[in-house]
């Protein structure tokens, strides 16, 4: 095995066909794993490389990832994708070491690592479930799977949505439209979601909120940035930003508009999201890792993500290890247990609310 180390625009094309070759219909063919998703991370993160691996026969296959201080490496765009790994040829084995050293690694951290990475299956910490809306069997079957969790859930959501349209206007939905307007108001909501709820706003960081930009308008045979709109007459009540590889879209960025809240327009745009997903031939829709409530209303089945570490030897990996490893164990135990995931949810928000107060002029 040879392994050579180069940025995503050193790549040539017929490194890029290989790559898609590669990903097939496998847990490798998730959109975060796309070399169009690894391209657009490249040009707003400049310290993205990508290792490739090779033998006699040729190239086997792409690492993409990121190097931080002291070899600290993380998947491309770490604490915002959801599926990370290792895009390889069928039966193809490497030794996680040999790829560890030749990118200049002390560690490689994961959060979402894709089922079928073998080499990498002994240094999985946790292992946790990712929701998936299954739209094989297309719209009709999945609304039936819903229906038969909980009649009144999808009866009273369809009622909140005739009463949506009296109130406001026909009520539509646009899937695939390349608005730059669109995806702006789903980052001010999403911001305002953040902000209320006490987490750290991702769209004041500047190159997340230009990667977005940048996957919007970004569109090939295999992959294209996917945003989504409700609307009530001329008015959008909620959006989603997500990618799409082949027949699977990855969800990613749902958000809609405060002021149509007892309409539950978020619940109502999966819905609807779900039934233009099918038709346009779209087969699952992953919701990704997350305790959330909206997910389960619409969970079909789980694809299986993990949590870990590869470490060399050395002291730049006791360093990180001693850095990371107590939040990590504390961050999963409160993930794991709904008790502390609610509490902690009402510290959060108590926080947002007193900090808005101090700030309001």
């Amino acid at each position: 095995m040879q392994i050579r180390v180069v940025r995503p625009d050193e790549l040539g094309a017929s490194d890029l066909e290989s790559w898609r070759a590669f990903q097939g219909s496998g847990a490798t063919a998730h959109p975060f794993l796309a070399p169009e998703f690894v391209l657009a991370v490249g040009r707003v993160r400049p310290q993205l490389r990508v290792a490739v691996l090779e033998e006699s026969a040729g190239i086997v296959g792409f690492f993409p990832f990121e190097r931080g201080p002291l070899g600290y490496g993380t998947p491309p765009a770490p604490g915002l994708t959801d599926a990370h790994g290792l895009v390889h040829a069928p039966d193809v084995e490497w030794d996680p070491q040999q790829l560890l050293r030749a990118c200049g690694l002390s560690v490689w951290e994961f959060d979402h690592l894709v089922d079928g990475q073998k080499p990498f299956e002994r240094f999985q910490a946790l292992r946790v479930p990712s929701p998936v809306m299954d739209l094989g069997g297309g719209y009709a079957a999945f609304r039936a799977h819903v229906r038969s969790r909980s009649k009144s859930f999808l009866s009273e959501l369809e009622r909140k949505g005739r009463a949506l349209g009296r109130a406001h206007g026909a009520v539509t939905f646009t899937l695939g439209t390349a608005d730059p307007d669109g995806l702006r108001q789903i980052m001010e909501w999403k911001s305002q979601q953040y902000q209320r709820t006490g987490r750290s706003d991702r769209f004041r960081v500047p190159w997340i909120r230009e990667l977005l930009e940048s996957l919007l308008d970004t569109r090939t045979e295999s992959f294209a940035g996917t945003l989504s709109v409700l609307r009530a007459g001329d008015t959008p009540v909620a959006g989603h930003f997500g990618l799409r590889s082949g027949s699977s879209l990855a969800g990613w960025f749902p958000a809609f508009d405060l002021g149509f809240r007892h309409y539950s327009p978020g619940l109502l745009h999966h819905l609807m999201l779900a039934e233009h997903a099918a038709a346009d031939g779209i087969v699952e829709i992953d919701m990704g890792r997350g305790a959330k409530g909206y997910k389960d209303c619409f969970r079909s089945r789980d694809l299986v993500v993990a949590e870990g570490r590869i470490v060399r030897r050395g002291p730049s990996a006791a360093v990180h290890w001693a850095r990371r490893e107590p939040v990590r164990r504390l961050r999963n135990r409160v993930l794991e247990d709904p008790r502390l995931y609610a509490a902690a949810d009402r510290v959060l928000k108590r926080a947002a609310s007193v900090r808005a107060r101090v700030v309001r002029p």
